[in-house]
């Protein structure tokens, strides 16, 4: 028999809690915390969240996107997303805004897949995606910047994404999450 189990909140006193680095995305924050009598400091991104969109079509096919991120360096495949950056925004609009601004592409079925913490360690980003089928094109396309502007767009068997992850070909981690937990979900 498996045993059920989840995480579990926790809530130290915190001691102090200071902006040591104001970014343009997001912060850097420091917290001394007493923890078992013991009091801790750790830097960390203190983050506004994020959603991301599988899209799937009626013959098993996600839609991935190329996108160069800087801080690796390359032009990872990846699934559209974005920030929780307007305030009060539910996740599933900001969905839906994300898979139109990115891809210009809207969709009739919208399911939570999966969250996940991006970095526990480093990052309280916690990241939601959503699945999202019934898709057609949006009647309004959006003008794209910067790295946005040059977007590559792909439709993939969901089969062969899955195979990619796990033949290390691709490593976003949030497509692997995503494609793997779609695949799991069958």
């Amino acid at each position: 028999m498996s045993e059920t189990f989840s995480d579990e909140p926790s809530n130290p006193l915190i001691v102090s809690s200071d902006i040591v680095y104001p970014g343009a995305v997001w912060n850097i924050r420091s917290e001394t915390f007493d923890y078992e009598g013991n009091e801790i400091t750790r830097e960390f991104v203190d983050h506004t969240g994020a959603v991301a969109v599988l899209a799937m079509d009626d013959e098993g096919q996600v839609l991935l996107i190329q996108q160069y991120r800087h801080p690796i360096r390359m032009r990872d495949w990846e699934l559209p997303a974005g920030l929780l950056d307007v305030a009060g925004e539910p996740a599933l609009d900001a969905a839906k805004r994300e898979l139109e601004e990115e891809v210009d592409l809207v969709a009739e079925d919208w399911t939570e897949l999966v969250d996940f913490y991006s970095s526990p360690g480093g990052s309280n980003e916690i990241i939601r995606v959503f699945l999202a089928q019934g898709v057609a094109a949006s009647p309004k396309p959006f003008e794209r910047v910067d790295e946005e502007a040059h977007i590559l767009k792909r439709w993939v068997l969901l089969a062969d994404v899955v195979d990619g992850v796990l033949n290390h070909r691709l490593k976003n981690s949030i497509l692997a999450i995503a494609v793997l937990a779609a695949h799991a979900r069958g």
